[in-house]
């Protein structure tokens, strides 16, 4: 298709004024939007006009023109955020800024320091380091009885207290305790 013989510059022009229109309609395959084909079309031009000295020696340039695209294609799918896409119509749906749940997370943990000692060590131990009944027994050097009834009462002054601030439990989607302390 291109000979050597010529002048590098002016084959690449003729090769883009030949082909593009077909490498066009393919990026628009590869990405389903125009805007994004023009953008990832440009790319690959330019990437293969940076390798035209070696590829213009051998008869497969739009082979490897379109190689490129797919490769750049690819490469833009696995790196770009794929949320935001322009729309003409905007759904109708509010997102939260996330302050409820801090004020909720603030709350808990305030009524948190506020147990005695022992209940909130029970606490910690149980739901933020994850150890079994039977581990925080052993670390705090009480029964596994003490534990339950520790935290049994923990609980329910937590939910009482959260109750009277009016925030109710399980109102949300769970979280873990680590989550909830960060």
């Amino acid at each position: 298709m291109v000979s050597s013989a010529g002048d590098p510059e002016r084959e690449f022009r003729d090769f883009v004024a030949a082909r593009s229109t077909a490498l066009l309609r393919t990026a628009y395959l590869l990405s389903g939007d125009w805007g994004a084909a023009e953008d990832l079309l440009q790319v690959s031009l330019t990437k293969t006009y940076l390798a035209w000295r070696r590829i213009e020696r051998i008869e497969a340039v739009e082979p490897y023109a379109r190689k490129v695209l797919v490769n750049t294609a690819t490469s833009w799918w696995r790196r770009r955020w794929h949320g935001e896409r322009p729309t003409e119509v905007l759904p109708e749906r509010a997102i939260s800024d996330g302050l409820d749940a801090r004020l909720e997370r603030d709350a808990l943990w305030a009524h948190v320091k506020e147990l005695p000692a022992r209940q909130r060590a029970v606490l910690v131990l149980r739901f933020y380091e994850d150890l079994s009944e039977v581990d925080t027994a052993a670390l705090l050097g009480v029964s596994v009885g003490t534990v339950k009834s520790q935290c049994s009462r923990a609980l329910a002054t937590l939910r009482r207290r959260l109750g009277e601030q009016g925030i109710e439990p399980g109102a949300r989607a769970p979280q873990t305790a680590k989550e909830t302390v960060r």
